[in-house]
């Protein structure tokens, strides 16, 4: 198992700290550490997008990332996106736009659409599409994922929220 690595970082906007084998990947921090289990390992090659996490303001493949290198990192995942019980306005767009099916890919696609909203607030259908083509789905065929990220863009702007 080798040595262990002392991981400090915030997870959801709080500290965390704990010792890990220095080959756990962040993926397996977040589900087998702290029982974050919204992040799905799929793949483990980091070609599907399941695991994918907002860290540091940007989407990353989190089976692709060493827990050490995540030490003093600041990362996201679905579980944090919702507050006071309250889904995000993504969450609530997809379950509108009906652009969950079997819901494997959901966490992945959604954190991958709140990282675009938060860079780009008013993205264009290609900008989505490249936004979300790490991220593979099988059930949908994307056009509901798509119009669920243009629905919050438009609800957010509506609203004078940001993501």
């Amino acid at each position: 198992m080798g040595d262990l690595w002392r991981i400090a970082l915030r997870v959801n906007g709080r500290p965390v700290e704990l010792d890990v084998p220095a080959m756990t990947s962040l993926a397996q921090l977040l589900r087998d550490y702290l029982g974050l289990t919204g992040t799905k390992i799929g793949c483990n090659k980091g070609e599907c997008g399941a695991c994918s996490v907002i860290m540091d303001g940007e989407l990353v493949n989190s089976c692709l990332v060493l827990a050490p290198h995540a030490a003093g990192a600041d990362v996201w995942t679905i579980e944090g996106l919702s507050q006071d019980g309250c889904l995000h306005p993504l969450q609530t767009a997809f379950v509108e736009e009906g652009a969950i099916q079997c819901g494997y890919c959901t966490p992945g696609m959604v954190l991958a659409g709140v990282a675009l909203l938060r860079h780009t607030p008013h993205p264009s259908e290609e900008q989505i599409k490249e936004a979300i083509a790490g991220n593979l789905c099988r059930c949908t065929g994307y056009q509901k994922i798509v119009r669920a990220v243009e629905r919050c863009a438009e609800e957010l702007e509506r609203t004078g929220q940001q993501a």
